[in-house]
């Protein structure tokens, strides 16, 4: 019999669903689902504190400053000429565009002009995803999550893309905070069947005509393993170890995307 982390005295067979110490009765707290120790217990009551009692850009506002980078991006597309291919328009491999870390980033914040409905679905999914995870994991490993999602997005089209594949919107970073609200459901011993299905159907409509699957599934991975390094360094005495090793995916990352240029056909004049 296992005994509770508090109270060494006592046996317990319960425990926290989030970090699975052990708890005696007098720790527990009922949750979701099964129960909660005393951390938890507490940094549970102070995320649903801030979801109920303040505002949006109060508890997100990460998320809305990144809907509202993007509202403005797309409305500098559809009234400055050339400004899409000038500043944001990823063209990966192509001869102005290769290796151009820059693109690769900004991209993300550009969508197609042609259809209102790729900004309109992205924003929607960020306004929805981001007022959970932005919360849940803080302002700054929230913005690391969508920075990383951004670039895993845009390896995706760099390796897996045909060679000159144009690319522009926030899906590889959508899809990042997919995989990251899977991880943290599994983490929380959440059902995640749900978020598993709209997965599942994001990415069948992923390869329809005109959409950058490679960005999705790219995007996807990088968000799942990002997410999975926040769970696994959870504890406020692991953040070293954590940002440490969000340097080293970030290196690891960058050798992908040297890796990915330098095996591009060579440019022809």
């Amino acid at each position: 019999m296992n005994t509770c982390y508090r109270h060494p005295d006592r046996e317990t067979g319960v425990s926290c669903q989030r970090c699975d110490r052990y708890i005696c009765p007098d720790c527990q707290t009922p949750g979701a689902v099964g129960f909660l120790c005393p951390e938890d217990s507490k940094a549970n009551s102070n995320i649903k504190q801030a979801t109920f009692q303040q505002g949006i850009f109060q508890r997100a506002p990460i998320t809305i400053i990144l809907i509202a980078i993007n509202l403005v991006v797309f409305a500098a597309q559809l009234f400055i000429p050339g400004v899409t291919d000038s500043l944001f328009y990823a063209n990966i491999g192509d001869l102005y565009e290769e290796g151009s870390l820059t693109r690769a980033f900004s991209s993300g914040f550009a969508h197609s002009t042609d259809q209102i409905t790729h900004i309109l679905f992205n924003m929607y999914s960020l306004f929805i995803l981001g007022t959970v995870l932005e919360p849940l994991f803080g302002k700054l490993k929230f913005s690391i999550m969508y920075v990383f999602g951004i670039f895993g997005g845009t390896l995706g089209v760099l390796l897996l893309a045909p060679f000159g594949t144009g690319v522009v919107g926030a899906s590889g970073a959508i899809f990042a905070l997919m995989g990251a609200y899977l991880v943290t459901m599994l983490a929380l011993k959440q059902d995640a069947q749900q978020i598993f299905i709209i997965i599942a159907i994001n990415l069948g409509l992923s390869f329809l005509p005109g959409i950058a699957w490679e960005a999705h599934i790219g995007g996807l991975v990088v968000g799942v393993i990002i997410a999975g390094t926040y769970v696994m360094f959870r504890r406020a005495t692991q953040r070293t170890v954590l940002y440490l090793t969000l340097v080293g995916l970030a290196v690891i990352l960058g050798g992908v995307w040297v890796y990915g240029n330098g095996a591009l056909p060579p440019i022809t004049l």
